[in-house]
């Protein structure tokens, strides 16, 4: 039985895994690119003019041009998967207790902390992306 209840924790975790990283992954990039600033815009201008903001497109197109994009560029997307683990590893056990039941997609899970965020661990709440506190 012990089993069992292993492997879905293990799959629930890597789910989460996944969500929050490519989350915040996406809520860097699409900001970034929102903004027409930062370490990517001049990439996102060039390979990704004709894609519309919005569900991803622009965080997907990055990372099929990964070869072609500047140094800068792939250093920043390096920092922001080192953010996302960060905040994987401060949130991982907020997200299991306040948004087990979120289905994962659409910065549903993200939006679940925030609306939890009085309810988070002062780790959580730290490596919360600082769009999404509410500041």
């Amino acid at each position: 039985m012990e089993k069992r209840e292993v492997v879905p924790n293990r799959r629930i975790k890597r789910i989460i895994t996944v969500v929050v990283v490519m989350g915040l992954g996406l809520w860097a990039a699409t900001t970034v690119i929102a903004q027409g600033s930062g370490p990517c815009a001049e990439d996102a201008a060039k390979f990704c003019k004709d894609v519309q903001p919005g569900g991803g497109r622009m965080a997907r197109c990055l990372k099929e041009h990964e070869n072609e994009l500047s140094g800068v560029c792939k250093e920043h997307i390096v920092q922001m998967k080192q953010q996302g683990r960060e905040f994987y590893e401060a949130c991982q056990d907020d997200v299991m207790k306040l948004c087990k039941d979120v289905k994962p997609g659409g910065g549903r899970v993200m939006h679940c902390l925030k609306e939890h965020q009085d309810e988070l661990s002062p780790e959580c709440k730290e490596k919360l992306p600082a769009g999404r506190r509410g500041r």
